[in-house]
């Protein structure tokens, strides 16, 4: 016997009519509750509600929800981090190499962690700027993957210069490097995301070292997997949940945070519990606090515990925030979307140029699309004349160490900063200010050939890595 679905029907009208009735019970729940009735209440799976608040963002009305559903079904169970054709309504302006670079906010942290002789207190202040940056990623906006050969640079910020580059694109990889006076960055990411439907799981398959110059410590980092829940259907929040670890490889000593998973009560949501040990793994320092607000150390006993006449001392707070931004963005994502912290001689390769954020920037949907597909087209057309010509694509500023780490999620191939933008950047700033081209005159340029706009047969590759001509408008 089958059973006929009435007229109208599809399965976001089904899953939203379950919802909403969930949406109902939770907010029953919440009201029996005594003294709990200011918890907010997560729903990992959506409710109508969630979707109304979604769309008056902007992000789905109920008809683009049901076409992206219908496009993105197929993908379920695969890694979609490569995937080009998702729409541009989807997307923040805002590329992943520009969000490497909000690692750096707090970098005062690492200056103090640099500066202390404590060992433990060292690895809070190392911790605590790891934690730092979940509060920025947050937004579930998705990021631009970056185009082979594109870059990102930051300057004026308290003192550190930060360069990222696409170093790979199938996988997509990126390479970051930044420094000031008290520490060196260096970071190799690789994304793993596996697509389940209303939701996608991300491992973040990369490795992570920062070098304390007046010590020359060694700091790994391993960041626990996220989740970010109802892509299509429901109000989209990430998660991210397991284990932190830093370990200071110089030491021995080693920072364990756990980040408690958010359920459908929000009271755990947010939560890092952990401890800082010695290199015989006793526990030295607590720290606690929430990955969206603070944190605060306190020093313990070997069972974990408080030591007596001691208090928890707040070493983290998240900085003022813009109020109802579009994107979710913080003042410093702004900066770092602005040109204040370009430096002089911007490369051409720099996110900021690119055409399809910048009209998404200004809000113009439609442009952006089309230059996100003319871009990705370009890159396409680059692929099939390396392979063509049988040429290998050569990162500008880092190189391949030949090395392979093992991560949780899977073995990564390491890259590594050859040092060149440090002398590059020497060069630029001794430059006379009016003997500039202005950054924002520049015209977006990544390719490794000459002519990136010839979409058929180019001409012969130009001295790409260390071409000039990719550094002002022709």
């Amino acid at each position: 016997m089958t059973t006929e679905k009435p007229s109208g029907w599809s399965f976001a009208n089904f899953s939203s009519s379950v919802f909403g009735f969930a949406t109902a019970a939770q907010n029953k729940v919440t009201s029996l509750l005594p003294g709990h009735e200011g918890l907010e209440v997560v729903n990992p799976e959506g409710s109508q509600d969630d979707a109304e608040e979604e769309a008056h963002k902007g992000r789905f009305k109920q008809e683009d929800r049901e076409s992206y559903w219908k496009m993105m079904h197929k993908y379920i169970g695969s890694d979609i981090t490569s995937m080009v054709t998702l729409p541009v309504i989807i997307f923040q302006p805002m590329t992943m190499l520009q969000m490497m670079a909000e690692l750096m906010e707090y970098s005062h942290l690492l200056d103090l962690a640099d500066q202390t002789d404590d060992p433990h207190l060292k690895m809070v202040y190392a911790v605590s700027w790891a934690v730092s940056v979940y509060y920025a990623y947050q937004r579930t906006w998705k990021p631009f993957n970056p185009i082979l050969g594109e870059t990102y640079e930051m300057v004026n910020h308290n003192g550190v210069t930060f360069l990222s580059e696409q170093v790979s694109h199938h996988p997509p990889m990126s390479s970051g490097h930044a420094e000031n006076e008290h520490f060196t960055y260096d970071v190799t990411s690789k994304l793993k995301t596996k697509f389940l439907g209303n939701s996608v799981d991300v491992y973040p398959v990369g490795r992570t070292r920062v070098v304390l110059k007046r010590t020359g410590e060694v700091l790994d980092l391993v960041p626990p997997p996220t989740k970010v829940h109802n892509l299509i259907f429901g109000r989209t929040w990430p998660d991210s949940f397991g284990d932190m670890i830093l370990t200071n490889l110089t030491t021995g000593t080693k920072a364990v945070l756990y980040f408690q998973p958010c359920g459908w009560f929000g009271a755990g949501r947010y939560e890092v519990d952990g401890y800082i040990y010695n290199k015989e793994e006793e526990p030295k320092m607590l720290v606690t606090g929430k990955w969206s607000s603070s944190l605060s150390y306190q020093p313990c006993d070997m069972e974990g515990e408080p030591l007596p006449n001691t208090e928890l001392k707040e070493v983290w707070r998240v900085a003022e925030t813009p109020k109802n931004d579009k994107y979710s963005f913080t003042h410093f994502c702004h900066r770092l979307n602005g040109f204040e912290t370009a430096p002089k001689g911007l490369l051409a390769s720099d996110s900021r140029l690119r055409p399809d954020r910048l009209a998404l920037e200004h809000g113009d949907l439609s442009k952006a699309g089309s230059e996100k597909s003319r871009l990705e087209e370009q890159q396409r057309a680059e692929k099939r004349q390396r392979e063509a010509e049988n040429l290998e694509f050569t990162p500008r500023w880092f190189r391949l160490t030949g090395e392979t780490t093992t991560t949780p999620w899977g073995d990564l191939e390491i890259y590594e900063y050859n040092g060149e933008y440090t002398e590059r950047r020497q060069a630029i700033d001794s430059k006379v200010e009016e003997d500039m081209v202005d950054s924002k005159a520049v015209k977006f340029n990544p390719w490794q050939f000459e002519d990136s706009g010839d979409l058929g047969h180019a001409p012969p590759p130009i001295s790409h890595p260390q071409c000039e001509g990719q550094l002002v408008a022709e």
